[in-house]
C-alpha cells in the first residue's frame, strides 16, 4: 500500500492450529470488534488437524530441525496433499462458517488465491539428525516475499473480512508451505496495519516453558534475538514472525492466549507478550 495512506485494515489477527485453541471465542471476539467498526484480516493456522489428519491417511508427519534450531514441517507431495486439504478446504470454510453465522462478511482464501502470499519455492531443507546435517530433498516450502495488498484492500473497501490460510504461491505458480506467523507478520506490514496479533494455547513467552505463570509481559525488537535463544517450539518462529512486523513498519506485536474468552480483546489489552520498537530502536 501507498504511505501516508490511511490502512485499510488497523489489525491482523493470526490464530495458530495447536490443540486448546479456543477457535470458538476467537471468532466470537473477531466478530464483536468487526461490529465495532474494525476492520481486520484473520490468518489462521492448522498444525493439530494435520496431523491427524496426516495420521490417518497413513503419511505421519515429519518435523525437521534446522542447524539454526527452527523446528519445521517437512513437507514432500503427499504431506503437501494433506496441508491442501486441511488449510484450503475444511479448516478454512469452518471458520469462515462461524463468522457467517456470527453475522460477518467473511471470505476464506489461501495465498494461493490471487497469489495473496507468494514467495521462492524452496526445494531442500537441510536437517540436523543425530548431531550431523543432511540436506532433505523433494521439499515443497518457502518463505512470504510478497504479498498481494491490493486484493486484500479490495475485500476490505468492500466491506469483506478476509479469512487467511498458507500455502503461498511460488513464483512458478506452485503451492509452497510457508510458516503461519511469518505469514502473518508480512500481511501487517503490506497493509501498513498498526497492530498484529499472534494467539496460541499458551499466555505468550514463557520464561520456562514448563510454567504458565512465568510469562514475559513486554520485550523491546532488541531483545527478541535473546528471548529466542531460550524459547521453545514454535515459539521460535512467533518471535521471529513478530520482529518481521516491527521492522516492516507495524507499531505493536502481542503474544496471547486463545483459550481465553475474549482472546484479542485480552491479548490488545496487554495480557500476554506485547513486543514494540523501543524509542531508542525507532
Amino acid at each position: 500500500m501507498t504511505r501516508g495512506r490511511a490502512p485499510t485494515a488497523s489489525l491482523v489477527v493470526k490464530v495458530g492450529g495447536s490443540a486448546g485453541v479456543d477457535l470458538d471465542a476467537v471468532c466470537r471476539d473477531v466478530a464483536s470488534r468487526w461490529r465495532e467498526g474494525e476492520r481486520l484480516v484473520l490468518v489462521h493456522g492448522g498444525s493439530d488437524r494435520t496431523n491427524q489428519v496426516a495420521e490417518l491417511m497413513g503419511t505421519p508427519p515429519r518435523f525437521v530441525t534446522s542447524p539454526s534450531g527452527h523446528t519445521s514441517r517437512y513437507t514432500d507431495s503427499d504431506a503437501m496433499e494433506v496441508f491442501l486439504m486441511v488449510y484450503c478446504g475444511a479448516l478454512n470454510k469452518r471458520i469462515v462458517e462461524r463468522l457467517q453465522r456470527l453475522g460477518l462478511p467473511a471470505v476464506g482464501l489461501s495465498g494461493l488465491d490471487g497469489r495473496v502470499l507468494e514467495g521462492t519455492h524452496k526445494r531442500s531443507v537441510r536437517s540436523v539428525e543425530n548431531g550431523k546435517v543432511r540436506v532433505l530433498h523433494g521439499d515443497h516450502t518457502g518463505t512470504v516475499e510478497r504479498v498481494n495488498a491490493e486484493l486484500l484492500e479490495l475485500l476490505l473497501e468492500a466491506g469483506y473480512l478476509p479469512v487467511l490460510s498458507p500455502p503461498a504461491a511460488s513464483y512458478e505458480g506452485s503451492a509452497i508451505n510457508v510458516d503461519g506467523d511469518r505469514a502473518a507478520a508480512a500481511v501487517a506490514a503490506a497493509l501498513g496495519a498498526e497492530r498484529l496479533v499472534i494467539l496460541s494455547n499458551v499466555p505468550g513467552l514463557l520464561a520456562d516453558v514448563d510454567d504458565e505463570t512465568s510469562l514475559i509481559p513486554s520485550l523491546t525488537l532488541a531483545g527478541i534475538d535473546a528471548a529466542m535463544a531460550s524459547a521453545g517450539g514454535r515459539m521460535k518462529k512467533k518471535l521471529l514472525g513478530a520482529a518481521e512486523a516491527l521492522r516492516g513498519g507495524v507499531e505493536q506485536v502481542v503474544l496471547g492466549d486463545a483459550r481465553e474468552p475474549a482472546p484479542v480483546s485480552a491479548a490488545l489489552a496487554g495480557r500476554g507478550t506485547v513486543i514494540a520498537v523501543s524509542s531508542r530502536e525507532e
